[in-house]
Parts: C-alpha cells; structure tokens; sequence
C-alpha cells in the first residue's frame, strides 16, 4: 500500500476469502438478470408464506418497469420508495432500477415533515408508496404521481380472507397493513400494461443507482449518492467474507428494514445475488420470525445486537430450534459480548461483528468468520478496501501505528458524494477518495480495528441514527423550552437512548410527558427522547456552544 495502513490483516480473513475481488463492470441490473438466469424457477421471496419464484419476479419487475416508463419515468429520474419490506419494494427496486432511473429510500414511519424535507430535496415526481403511508408524500415536494401498495396482496389467498372476516381481530390487523388511498394509481394498475421491451437502454456501472438519506456528521440528513458498482461491489465483497455459503440454498431472513442501507445490501442485493431464499418481514416480530423459523429455518441471519438477544431468549424459552442459522452478521451498534455468547450457545452458528455506514454501501469492516475473530474489536477490512488512520484536526497527517486516530476507508464500494452538496461532499472525500468516518479508532499490530470514540455525536438507537441538533430543533419549538441539548446514553444491548436535557423558560415546571408528545407530532418515533431532564443551565464553550459531552457526562448516572 502506499498511502494506507499495510494490509497485514489479510492474513487473519478466514479460509477461501480473498484478498481482492474482481470488481465487475457491471450494473445491479446485469446482476439481477444473471441471478433469473442461474436460479429461474427457484424460490427468491417468501411473504407470510406466499413464494415468489425468480421468473416470476423478473416478469413483475418487467411489467413494473412498464408501467413506470408508461409514467413518463426516464433515466436520471428520482423515484421515491416508501415501503416496509414487503415483495413490491423488491420489484419496484430493480423496476427503478432497469429504467436507468434512481431509487430513493424512505423510512415510512417518518413524520410528514421528515417526508417532505427528503422529498423537496431529491424533487421526485414519482413515488411508490405504503397505503398507509400515503398521507406523509401527499402533497410534499414535487410528487404528483403516487403509486399506492397493499401489503395484504402479496400475502396468501387464505390469509387475505382471513383478514376480511367481520371480527374485532381481524378488522385490527387488517387496519395495521392497509389502508384506502384514494387519488392514487393502484400498484396492480402499474403492472397491468405489459412488459418492458428488451431493447429499452440499460444504466452502467458508475450510474447513479440509489439515494440514500444519512445524517452525516452535521446539518440536516444528506442523500448518500451509491452507484450500481457501489452497491454491487459490497454484495460481491459480503459474498466472498463468508465462504461457506452454498448459492441457491440459503435462507435469509429480512429483519432489517431495506430503506436503511444495512438492509438493502444484506437482504435486497446480495441475498438475491446468490439465489437465496428471502424471507421477508414487515417488521421484526419475534413471533413471526419463530413461527418462520419452523417452516424454513434461516441458515443466514443480518441483524442488529437486539434482535439476536431477543430471538435468542425466546428460541430458548419456547424451544424452537436456531441451530439452522450457520452464520451471523451484527452491525448498526456495539455487539456485547453477553449477546454473543447467548446468541451461539443457542444456535451452535458464529456471530460477527461488523463496520460501516451509508457512505461505505454500507459493510467495510468486519471480524473475520473464523477462528481469528476478536470481539471487542469491528474486524478487520474487507477485500479491496484500504483504511487510514489520521489527525481528526489534519486528517492529511497520518498517526503512527498504534495511536488513535480518525478512520479514513478508500474503496471501490465508497460513495460518489452527497446529493447535490458539493461542500459537505468535499469535506468527507479528501484526497484520492478517502471518506473521513468521523469516528475515532485504534488499529493494532495485525489491523484489528476497534472504535474508540465518535467524531460526530449522532445518537445510534436501534441501528438507526438520530442527529442531536434535529432533535433540539423541534424541542426549541415547544413553548416551555428555551434551549436543549440531546445527547445518547449507553443501554446494555449496546444501543443507545435518546434523552433530552431541557432549559426550561422561567416560572415552568417539567412536563415531560408533554415535552415527549410535542416531539412524537414532528419525529419518528425513533427519534423522540426516552427520557426529558431539567437542567438549570447548559453547559457552553466561550463562543457559545452547547458542550454535549459535558451534558451527557452529567446524565450518566441520573
């Protein structure tokens, strides 16, 4: 290497990972297409039991594509996704996709102001949206096109009846999945005009392929802009981390939601590039996952540390076998060492530990699936990826082996820059490609890397990032605050909690319950504080500034 660390850590990848992939000059298009061919009448999808075939698939996402080119989308357009995971997000992913168009990923749970703030930035005009969700793109933005989905519709006949029988239960659940959406083009309408002609232009390799929001390090979300090589890249680099899985027989189980960037990779690119089956679940529900686990049990499971302990404990407590799930990938958080001790004690398969972010596609470090794994540490780099360890004050100095320092990753699997913010764009790619993390680390002698602290002081809660300031803003708002500074505290899953601590205007007394109900009308859910302290003042450095470090040190033990 010549301007990165030596990479000594090759020596510790487990047996039959690489030290270099070939990096393919090709699309998620061309990717998809070869995996409808190796594995056509193979199970891709399962939805509450319902299978999708891969043919079948790639006749919906042509007929999808169809109907969106019949929309008046083009290449280079923005389309808006606002979906759980469910089999149309998949199909309306690749249909994006083959029209040389870009994806664009939101969580439907946002707020309607987190909604229009993404959606008036990226301009869609079109959106393919949760019916449910129809209420948060309604009128934000550009969008004049909604495409409405009905997750009961792609769940078994006998399900959907069931859904339909006059009884409290059923009207309940059926509430939770769908809802009218008038004024909007059905997503069976979409598909009802054919197939898309072979011959219609496909993207390349360094087009534009998915938008991905990020709370980056300041300011407002930004979009995270992933080429298709970007994307196919990482699938190509999870694939070779873990050898021993065996294309066209895996089962994977989507927990984690594919608008977040962990899940998009893990679950919707590269499960569908080694012919996979992928079990999808709208939500995590550890009853649903078990009563899955019993029919076709996962071999492969991507998740967060909570998940793992959860369905742990309770694969425990009700005897349902997990011995099926050979191989673990944890990221978005810290992994305690009680979560994996409890997670392969009850499954006899091997948990890692990972590293990445948004920026990264999102897997760019990762504790070796072997014998050489070190828990404490994130791993080590993935193939073809190069990392760097700098002054955060001068990150073109490099520190010297051993001390800490910023976490510099290069790599053929780190993204273009950030949607239209040249400035923020520069800040995070310095010189030939190097993407500044923003996290502090140490990398021992063998290129271990552990993570000593955070640059940025984004709050990880539940594998989600909340952005402070965000929060601040909309308790500022609220008419018995003067000013507030949020911070994250450590909880024992290795997540964190989002709490508030509040200045409060003279002659108030604390609400918080009230503080907590303002936030949740212009918050997700993720993002309002668990807990809402006073404080008298805040601490603040001679120019003014909020001191978190200080705020958070102080409500450690409260």
């Amino acid at each position: 290497m010549t301007d990165g660390i030596e990479r000594t850590w090759v020596k510790h990848y487990a047996d039959g990972v690489p030290a270099d992939i070939d990096v393919a000059d090709a699309s998620l298009v061309d990717l998809f297409e070869m995996s409808v061919a190796r594995f056509d009448g193979k199970v891709a999808l399962e939805f509450f039991g319902a299978e999708t075939t891969f043919a079948t698939l790639a006749a919906q996402v042509r007929a999808a594509a169809e109907g969106l080119r019949q929309l008046g989308v083009v290449a280079g357009d923005r389309v808006a996704l606002v979906l759980p995971n469910c089999p149309q997000h998949i199909v309306a992913f690749h249909a994006v996709l083959r029209l040389g168009a870009v994806v664009v990923e939101h969580n439907p749970l946002y707020t309607a102001s987190e909604m229009a703030h993404q959606l008036g930035d990226h301009r869609a005009t079109v959106a393919v949206v949760w019916d449910k969700a129809v209420h948060l793109v309604r009128g934000s933005g550009s969008v004049d096109t909604i495409i409405s989905v009905d997750l009961t519709r792609a769940m078994p006949r006998v399900t959907r009846l069931a859904l339909r029988l006059p009884v409290p239960k059923a009207r309940a659940s059926r509430a939770a999945l769908t809802a009218p959406a008038p004024g909007t083009v059905p997503w069976q309408a979409l598909l009802s005009h054919g197939e898309l002609a072979d011959g219609h232009p496909r993207p390349g390799a360094t087009d534009l392929a998915v938008i991905q929001y990020t709370s980056g390090t300041t300011g407002v979300p930004k979009g995270a802009m992933l080429t298709h090589r970007n994307l196919r890249t990482n699938a190509a680099q999870g694939r070779a981390w873990v050898p021993g899985l065996v294309d066209g027989r895996e089962v994977i189980y989507a927990v984690l939601p594919m608008f977040h960037a962990y899940g998009l990779t893990l679950c919707l690119t590269f499960a569908l590039s080694i012919g996979a089956r992928l079990v999808l679940f709208p939500r995590f529900d550890v009853d649903l996952v078990l009563a899955a686990a019993r029919k076709h049990p996962p071999t492969f499971l991507p998740a967060v540390p909570p998940i793992y302990e959860r369905l742990a404990q309770a694969a425990q407590e009700r005897g349902v076998d997990l011995s099926s799930v050979r191989f673990a990938i944890s990221g978005a958080m810290s992994l305690p060492a009680g979560t994996l001790e409890l997670w392969e004690r009850v499954t006899g398969g091997l948990l890692i530990e990972g590293y990445g972010l948004t920026e990264t596609s999102p897997v760019a470090i990762g504790n070796p699936l072997g014998r050489d794994r070190r828990a404490g540490a994130i791993g080590v780099p993935f193939p073809n990826t190069e990392i760097r360890v700098v002054d955060p004050d001068d990150p073109a100095a490099d520190r010297a082996p051993g001390e800490r320092g910023e976490l510099l990753i290069r790599g053929p699997q780190v993204f273009g820059g950030y949607w239209e913010k040249p400035d923020e764009t520069r800040e995070a790619l310095i010189g030939d490609g190097w993407f500044r993390t923003g996290d502090i680390v140490e990398v021992d002698a063998d290129g271990f890397v552990s993570i000593v602290d955070r640059i940025k002081e984004i709050i990880i809660t539940g594998g989600f990032n909340v952005m402070p300031s965000e929060v601040e803003a909309v308790l500022r708002h609220h008419p018995d605050v003067v000013d507030a500074a949020v911070v994250g505290l450590p909880r024992g899953d290795g997540s964190e909690d989002v709490v508030a601590a509040v200045q409060l205007t003279p002659g108030t007394t604390l609400d918080a319950d009230g503080i907590r109900e303002h936030c949740r009308a212009h918050l997700a859910a993720y993002k309002v504080p668990r807990r809402v302290v006073a404080v008298e003042e805040l601490p603040r450095s001679l120019i003014g500034k909020v001191l978190r470090r200080q705020v958070r040190d102080s409500l450690v033990d409260r």
